[in-house]
C-alpha cells in the first residue's frame, strides 16, 4: 500500500464496496456483522475490506462491551475534502480564465460589427 496518506484513503476508496461501507458509516457506527448484512459475501470478506480502511485511518474499531463497532472517522475525510477543494478552485479558476477569452473572442468588433458599417466615426 502507497505511504502518503492520501494515497492510501484514495486507494481504500477506490473499491464500491469500501465507498458503500463509508457511506454507511456516515449514518452512524456499525459492527463487522451489520456492515456485512446487505451483502452477498462472508463476515470475512466484509473484514478484509474494513482492515484496508482502517490501514487508510478512514476508520477505527473500538470496544464497547461485547460489541466491536466501527467508526468513520470524520477529519480524515476533512483531509480529502481540503485537498479536492484546492484542485477544484484551481480549476475553477482557469474555467474562469476560459470564459473570459472566449467571451472576448464573441465580442463584436468595429470591423466586424454589421449594425456599425456605413456610420461615422
Amino acid at each position: 500500500m502507497a505511504a502518503d496518506p492520501l494515497d492510501r484513503m484514495f486507494a481504500a476508496l477506490a473499491d464500491p464496496t469500501r465507498r458503500d461501507i463509508v457511506a454507511r458509516l456516515a449514518v452512524g457506527d456499525a459492527t463487522v456483522g451489520e456492515l456485512a448484512e446487505p451483502y452477498d459475501v462472508s463476515v470475512q470478506a466484509i473484514s478484509k475490506h474494513l482492515k484496508v480502511l482502517e490501514d487508510s485511518g478512514l476508520v477505527t474499531k473500538t470496544r464497547d462491551a461485547q460489541r466491536r463497532p466501527v467508526h468513520l472517522e470524520a477529519e480524515v475525510l476533512d483531509l480529502m475534502t481540503k485537498w479536492i477543494e484546492r484542485y477544484r478552485r484551481r480549476a475553477e479558476e482557469r474555467y474562469q480564465r476560459l470564459d473570459a477569452v472566449l467571451a472576448e473572442l464573441d465580442a463584436p468588433t468595429e470591423s466586424n460589427d454589421p449594425t456599425r458599417k456605413g456610420q461615422a466615426s
